[in-house]
């Protein structure tokens, strides 16, 4: 019997044992499909109420259906979302998310000497999930039309108008400066504790402008309280259509919006998150998403992983200079 012939005990047991090395790949690959294995823990660094938990909701919802295991949102405020930032960041349960933010993402970074997380190392970006606007609003009675009008006005008066905001740091805050900084103006920052107290002052006429979030001023704006000059997003609003946007009037590539997004620990395999990040691109683009969205006006986006990642560089680049030029620090 030649060598090639003569199949020794040695030879079979080597067989066997490749044969159920090969057995188990279909197993290992149904128990990587199988996760979540258990119910998904969705953490929005905020309180309750207001367009965080609106899209962290609406989102929850329809993923589970996807996922085929329950979504359930987690509020844990506090330190401008950095706690909860902190806490995802460490989570080592692979079901546990959070709800990213402008201010979480790309403002938080560059107005605090420290942070309990590193935005690009302990997180990995699943899917931008939505947009609210920006609106650029005045009280009625300011003699401008439009934003250029604004512009010709402070300049005319360098100091004399006032803005407020809901807070140092606030998106208001971040917006106005902005727009102060691409438009060469110097208008004078008035922070509230909040944004009702600031609406109300503006309304009342001791504040001549502000940047507010769509859902709070769009009622206002429709009663003739208020009068909105731009808003902020790439296309005009389907609720404002005669509202021209920053960029349309004179200022190309302009935009500010508050944006959420999906991020998951960095230790979630890449397989995990290509899965989450199909269903919560399609969660939000559901009907019923959709709907609830927009009653804060928010766009419903879902993008892919490597999307939302260039997004986020991109709007550390754009908040970066504006934060250091207004030397923005928290409360």
């Amino acid at each position: 019997m030649t060598r090639a012939n003569h199949f020794t005990r040695r030879d079979a047991l080597r067989l066997g044992a490749a044969g159920a090395a090969f057995g188990l790949l279909p197993q290992a690959a149904r128990a990587q499909a199988a996760w979540p294995s258990r119910a998904v823990r969705f953490v929005v660094p905020f309180a309750p109420g207001g367009s965080s938990e609106i899209v962290a909701r609406s989102t929850a919802v329809e993923l589970a259906k996807l996922l085929g295991q329950s979504v359930f949102v987690d509020n844990k405020p506090g330190a401008a979302g950095n706690l909860a930032m902190g806490e995802v960041a460490r989570a080592e349960d692979q079901h546990t998310l959070i709800l990213g933010h402008i201010g979480t993402l790309a403002v938080n970074p560059f107005i605090f000497d420290k942070l309990p997380y590193d935005p690009m190392k302990d997180f990995r970006p699943v899917s931008l999930l939505a947009k609210v606007p920006s609106l650029y609003v005045v009280r009625p009675d300011l003699p401008v039309k439009d934003l250029k009008e604004l512009i010709a006005l402070a300049k005319s008066k360098p100091g004399a108008l006032n803005y407020g905001s809901a807070g140092n740091g606030s998106a208001g805050h971040l917006a106005f400066e902005y727009l102060k900084m691409v438009t060469g103006t110097f208008i004078l920052h008035v922070p509230y504790r909040g944004t009702g107290p600031q609406l109300t002052d503006l309304m009342g006429g001791r504040l001549e402008a502000a940047a507010v979030g769509a859902p709070a001023v769009l009622q206002f704006i429709k009663a003739g309280k208020l009068r909105c000059i731009a808003t902020g997003t790439p296309q005009r609003l389907a609720q404002l259509p005669d509202v021209p946007t920053v960029a349309e009037q004179g200022f190309p590539g302009f935009e500010m919006t508050q944006w959420y997004g999906m991020l998951a620990p960095a230790t979630l395999p890449q397989a995990n998150i290509d899965k989450l990040a199909l269903a919560a691109a399609k969660a939000v683009k559901e009907p019923a998403s959709v709907k609830l969205l927009e009653t804060e006006a928010a766009l419903a986006i879902g993008s892919t992983p490597a999307e939302f990642a260039a997004f986020i560089a991109q709007e550390q680049q754009r908040w970066k200079p504006v934060i250091a030029r207004a030397k923005i620090k928290p409360d």
